[in-house]
């Protein structure tokens, strides 16, 4: 039948179209991959379109990825992109199947686009970035040419079928099919075994900021922590320890790849207006200096009402105001020129911070270690910025390595650039830990317990409503300081039924949280958190009340 012959010829010329679209791709993925290692990582583009992905995402699209993802977030984003890459090449590669030249224009053209995302990207080492897209393109358009004409000598299934009948040209057509075959699994083979020792040489670069990290032995503190009070931790079961491990503490930042910074070569340099004495240390001439530790909480901004994107950790570091004040640095309100500091991180994220606020008097700090250990290469490693009181947009700059004093009419960083306010004081916010949302309960007493924070106001008190009932007073766990969360407690005698929790605080200075709500969008979340309970009665058949 001639109109089944034709469809199955269009189906079989589509299939190997695609079949020549994905092996190009992967190889000209693998081949930029393996040249961004001697280039920089950052240069590949996979990291490199990616990272202009999220330049350009508006806020409120950021905002409901991190709400959706969580941590995953930047796993979600590479996929998405080796998705839409997939799909392309399949797109491509049937183009090719009937005009070879436009799909090897086509995948120039996407090395092309990699090229200018590395190109724009803010740690852009200049025109060498562009070269291992444009190199990955140029092979991969050679990669997909070759396979269409050898897909095009292939005859149709339909064709073949026929001639082999009529004089054994079957036989000939399918040796075409199985040199195809050969040459795709060839490519796609080789593509595999270069992405491997991309990723090979990639771990063994690392290896020297591995071992720096190892090899670093943290100086006892000049000024230590003081001790923890008795108390400070609520024994409920379901509350968060006090303090947070690094394995458990929150991430929230635009790396696709961790930056690992060999501590060795590390230089952080400190310049702009205002400094009268610029400065530029190393790792060891940080270490060299009396330390701090202090225990502080941190609160990302994209954190909803009642989000797990806060935490409290033993930080380590050089008071940052000693060394503004010693190279001449003077805030605002004693005359000084520049109003903001500006932060860059080795990846090229700048983190705008008030002068004002980190010559306060608080402890703001060039970490080095957290909970007694180096920083780990996920929270900063070698040095990073904590400030407590601010959001880590406007305070907590990662693999920090250049400190820039201007002003804020002078300069905006990365997210004020996007929507987000410049100054952004942590808000008074309480989380209920337990009992979790929807959780099914027995009657009686059942102890709701989690923690409250306001850094630099610290928590006075705690209150938990019942529906629409009363606020009631929870008991509050001893205070640690007024920069770190306060962990709290409420006996609850719980009746049968459906019931709302809602917990609100009272910070230092007397300010009650708000209940109006807000999004994360610009300054950070408002509200009060809730969450829905069912109490059951226990029955003969349940006697535990739990279902």
């Amino acid at each position: 039948m001639p109109g089944v012959s034709n469809l199955r010829r269009t189906l079989d010329r589509g299939a190997r179209g695609a079949a020549c679209g994905l092996p190009a791709a992967v190889t000209a993925l693998a081949v930029a991959e393996l040249l961004a290692v001697p280039v920089r990582p950052g240069a590949g583009p996979l990291t490199a379109v990616g990272g202009a992905a999220i330049d350009r995402t508006p806020a409120a699209v950021k905002d409901w990825a991190i709400r959706t993802f969580g941590e995953a977030d930047k796993l979600a984003l590479q996929v998405g992109i080796l998705a839409v890459l997939a799909l392309c090449a399949v797109v491509v590669g049937a183009l090719a199947s009937h005009h070879r030249r436009l799909g090897a224009a086509a995948v120039l053209s996407f090395g092309a686009v990699g090229a200018a995302a590395a190109l724009t990207r803010p740690d852009s080492g200049g025109a060498v970035d562009a070269l291992p897209s444009l190199a990955g393109g140029t092979i991969g358009a050679a990669v997909l040419y070759l396979l269409a004409t050898l897909a095009a000598d292939a005859p149709d299934r339909a064709a073949a079928g026929g001639e082999g009948v009529a004089g054994g040209a079957g036989s000939r057509g399918g040796g075409s099919r199985r040199g195809f075959v050969l040459a795709v699994l060839a490519t796609t083979g080789a593509a595999a075994g270069t992405g491997a020792l991309a990723r090979a040489l990639t771990t063994r670069r690392a290896r020297g900021a591995v071992a720096s990290r190892a090899a670093v032995l943290l100086p006892a503190p000049a000024s230590p922590a003081p001790p923890l009070p008795a108390g400070v931790a609520v024994r409920v079961p379901g509350a968060v320890p006090f303090l947070t491990s690094d394995q458990d503490f929150y991430r929230v930042d635009t790396a696709l790849t961790v930056p690992r910074v060999d501590a060795g070569t590390w230089r952080l340099r400190l310049h702009g207006r205002g400094v009268a004495r610029p400065r530029t240390y190393s790792f060891a001439q940080l270490l060299d200096r009396p330390l701090v530790e202090r225990d502080i909480t941190l609160t990302c901004v994209s954190n909803e009402v009642g989000g797990p994107y806060v935490g409290t950790a033993r930080w380590l570091g050089v008071p940052l105001a000693e060394l503004l004040r010693e190279a001449g640095v003077r805030p605002p309100s004693r005359g000084g020129a520049a109003d903001q500091l500006v932060a860059r991180s080795v990846d090229g994220m700048t983190i705008g911070t008030p002068v004002e606020d980190l010559m306060d008097g608080r402890d703001a700090l060039l970490a080095v270690g957290m909970n007694g250990e180096p920083l780990s290469f996920e929270r900063g490693f070698p040095v990073r910025m904590v400030v407590p009181g601010l959001y880590g947009y406007v305070s907590a700059c990662k693999w920090i390595e250049d400190i820039e004093l201007t002003t804020f009419a002078d300069y905006d960083a990365y997210w004020v650039r996007r929507s987000w306010a410049r100054r952004a004081p942590v808000k008074t916010q309480a989380r209920i830990d337990t009992p979790t949302p929807f959780s099914r309960l027995a009657e009686g007493v059942v102890m709701v317990a989690g923690v409250a924070w306001a850094q630099r106001r610290g928590i006075a008190r705690v209150e938990v409503r019942v529906d629409d009932g009363p606020w009631q007073e929870a008991r509050l766990a001893a205070q640690d300081s007024v920069d770190t969360w306060r962990q709290w407690s409420f006996p609850w005698r719980a009746a049968p039924g459906g019931h709302t929790l809602t917990v609100r605080a009272t910070d230092g200075t007397g300010a009650v949280q708000t209940e109006r709500r807000t999004r994360t969008v610009p300054d950070g979340a408002s509200g009060r958190h809730s969450v829905f309970v069912t109490v059951t009665r226990p029955g003969p058949s349940n006697p535990s009340g739990r279902t």
